[in-house]
């Protein structure tokens, strides 16, 4: 069955413990901030176990449009460039491509010319303003007239001549892709640039580490000034071979399906081996039906609708913190955690401040009444959902095919380990 043929899907509660292999898709995150890396770097780099998904079609094709060649075969990409990006000849659509967006938008600063990044009805609500402001700081013309996508940039190399170094301040409270954003484009400038983060904190921190060993991969040269500060050397990029890892957030979900069902998922992978932030979550999963009482999301923000919707059926109630920045993701996650758990049972979410309080108990597996999970075009609500219609009856999804953003290959690997998806008549 394909998910993208139907509004909707009802997950059939398996009669016992779900066994198998699956192999996760690859890395979103890494997956994107690879290809822009190699596009950024002078000659043919190949980049294997690579994720093939909207966001880094669109990713892909954006690059293309700036004069980077790029082939694929499978989950290997293939990227051939000059080492700089040249002006498109239309404006970029991005769809709903966080990631995308804001590491284009500091890329090309150094193209010399006029660019403009867009993106769906969704993309133009989540915020950019931060990364906008950063760049006007350093004389860079950009533009963003409700502080969301769309971005007008009139990218400025000359900007930067005739100084000794470059230090930009970012906000990096709302997310990490902007220092990611700044970081990855600094090799691209004549001189030194510093990277500092304003204030005291940063939201996921751990992707902020994946940035960097992606850069220093592909040869540029970082060195941590201090714990929220970098200093990048006018190294440019070199083209490299580079092996992208699976994706933990995605992997949350195939550890869900094994606790849940009391099965065994072979995702030929161990948690301890990935560098994702997400991979945190494996520690919270395996103590299922015993989760803690309190559980701290803001290091790994893509994990929490997958813990979120498993403590439905914790043997006591679970509060979720530090979810402020799951507020700007594809949609309001907190809300929409809190609004669609509470459609299965009234009273069983509720939201304290950014702090989601979820009211588990084994009892909820005994609910029977048919319920649709609107997903707000979000894939990760999708993904999440479909794991409470493991464990009761009458869990219907809405909008399946949108988990295509991120593992399009969700149902099916649903269905291999011997999950029946129906559609509801």
């Amino acid at each position: 069955m394909s998910a993208a043929s139907t509004d909707m899907l009802e997950i059939v509660p398996p009669a016992g413990p779900l066994r198998g292999a699956v192999t996760p898709p690859g890395s979103k995150s890494i997956t994107n901030r690879a290809l822009l890396v190699a596009a950024l770097a002078k000659g043919e780099s190949v980049l294997t176990g690579g994720l093939t998904s909207d966001d880094t079609r669109y990713m892909a094709e954006a690059l293309r449009a700036m004069g980077v060649a790029i082939e694929q075969d499978g989950t290997t990409f293939m990227v051939a460039s000059s080492g700089r990006l040249a002006q498109p000849e239309k404006p970029l659509f991005l769809g709903n491509a966080g990631t995308a967006v804001r590491f284009l938008t500091a890329a090309c600063a150094f193209i010399d010319g006029h660019v403009v990044l867009d993106g769906d009805e969704h993309m133009r609500k989540r915020p950019i303003k931060p990364l906008v402001a950063a760049l006007n700081s350093l004389g860079i013309d950009a533009r963003s007239e409700t502080g969301c996508p769309p971005v007008e940039l009139f990218g400025n190399p000359k900007a930067f001549e005739g100084k000794d170094h470059i230090v930009v301040e970012i906000d990096g409270s709302l997310s990490s892709q902007y220092v990611s954003a700044l970081l990855m484009a600094a090799p691209q400038a004549p001189v030194p640039v510093l990277v500092r983060v304003a204030g005291d904190g940063i939201g996921s921190r751990g992707y902020i580490d994946i940035t960097l060993e992606t850069m220093r991969a592909f040869g540029a040269a970082v060195h941590q000034e201090d714990a929220l500060a970098w200093r990048i050397e006018p190294t440019g990029y070199k083209a490299a071979n580079y092996a992208i890892e699976p994706d933990a957030s995605a992997a949350t979900y195939l550890w869900a399906w094994e606790k849940l069902t009391g099965g065994a998922i072979d995702i030929g992978i161990r948690p301890e081996e990935m560098s994702q932030p997400d991979a945190v979550a494996y520690e919270f999963i395996k103590q299922f039906p015993h989760l803690p009482a309190e559980i701290a999301g803001a290091q790994m923000q893509d994990a929490i609708p997958t813990l979120a919707v498993m403590a439905m059926f914790n043997a006591t109630p679970v509060r979720f913190t530090g979810l402020s920045n799951l507020r700007v993701k594809e949609c309001d996650r907190v809300s929409a955690l809190s609004t669609e758990l509470n459609k299965i049972l009234p009273g069983l979410a509720r939201e304290e401040g950014d702090d989601l309080i979820v009211n588990g108990s084994p009892d909820h597996a005994n609910l029977k009444k048919p319920v649709e999970i609107f997903t707000y075009a979000d894939h990760r609500i999708a993904m999440s959902f479909a794991l409470a219609g493991l464990c009761r009856e009458g869990i219907r999804i809405l909008d399946p095919g949108c988990v295509a953003k991120t593992y399009p290959n969700y149902w099916r690997d649903l269905a291999s380990v011997g999950v029946e998806l129906k559609t509801p008549s």
